[in-house]
C-alpha cells in the first residue's frame, strides 16, 4: 500500500509539480487549493502526511493545522514562502512537525518527509520493555502513549510525550537542546534546536500547577531537566 500524501497549496502549478514528483516516488497523492478543501480531503482521504502552505484562501494553513490538531496527530510539514523564525515557531507551536521554506529543493523535501514519517512510525511502535513513569499527580506511559494528570488522561502529541517521558525517566539530569534532538527526535532530524523550546513551552502549559515536588526546569545556558525535589 502506498503512503498517502495530501498537498495543500493555492498555486495549481505547485500542486501539479509536487503531485507528479511524489507519484514518481511511489506516493499516493491528493491535492487541495484552499483550506476548506484541505479539511475535506483530510477527512475523506486520511493522508499519512500533509504538505501544507500557510497562505490559503478561505481558511489559512494555520487554521487548517489547528483544526487537524484538535483530533489528530497526522504529520504536517508546513511549506511557505514566509521563512522568518517567528513564522517557524508559530507553526511549530500550532503542532506542525517541520517547516520548509519556498523555493525548496525536491531532494530536501523528500528527506524531510522521510524523516517525519520515520519519527511518526517509530512513535507508534510499542515494545514490551516500555515502562510507566510516575511522580506525584502525573503518570507517563509509552506503552499506551498516554499522559495522566491527577488520574485523568490528557491529550498530548506523540513527540511531546516522547520528550516528557525521556526527561522524566532521567530526572535531575540536564540535557542540552542538541542532546534532546538526538535522543528524542533522532540523529536524522533536519530541524533546529528551537523545536525543543517550542515543545517544552507546550508541556509547561499542560503541567502548570500539577505538583510542587517536580518541575520541567530550564538550566540557563545549558538546556532542560525534569527537576524532582521529592519523588
Amino acid at each position: 500500500m502506498y503512503t498517502k500524501i495530501l498537498v495543500v497549496d493555492d498555486d495549481p502549478n505547485i500542486c501539479d509539480m509536487l503531485r507528479q514528483y511524489l507519484e514518481k516516488e511511489k506516493y499516493e497523492v491528493r491535492t487541495a487549493l484552499d483550506g476548506f478543501e484541505a479539511i475535506e480531503h483530510w477527512k475523506t482521504f486520511s493522508p499519512d502526511l500533509i504538505l501544507l502552505d500557510i497562505m490559503l484562501p478561505g481558511k489559512s494553513g494555520k487554521d487548517v493545522c489547528m483544526e487537524i490538531r484538535r483530533t489528530s496527530q497526522t504529520p504536517i510539514i508546513i511549506i511557505s514562502a514566509k521563512g522568518e523564525i517567528v513564522d517557524k515557531v508559530v507553526c511549530l507551536e500550532l503542532g506542525a512537525d517541520d517547516f520548509l521554506v519556498k523555493p525548496f529543493d525536491l531532494n530536501e523535501l523528500q528527506a524531510r518527509m522521510a524523516a517525519v514519517l520515520r519519527r511518526c512510525n517509530a512513535s507508534r511502535e510499542l515494545t514490551p520493555d516500555d515502562e510507566v513513569v510516575r511522580y506525584e499527580n502525573i503518570e507517563i506511559s509509552k506503552q499506551k502513549y498516554e499522559l495522566k494528570i491527577n488520574g485523568k488522561a490528557v491529550d498530548i502529541p506523540p513527540k511531546e510525550l516522547d520528550l516528557l517521558y525521556f526527561l522524566a525517566s532521567n530526572c535531575n539530569r540536564v540535557f542540552t537542546r542538541d542532546q534532546l534532538l538526538d535522543k528524542v527526535w533522532g540523529f536524522d532530524y533536519l530541524g533546529d534546536s528551537r523545536t525543543v523550546d517550542v515543545h517544552v513551552k507546550r508541556l509547561r502549559e499542560k503541567l502548570e500547577g500539577v505538583s510542587d515536588k517536580w518541575q520541567l526546569k530550564t538550566v540557563w545556558g545549558v538546556g532542560y531537566k525534569f527537576d524532582v525535589t521529592s519523588a
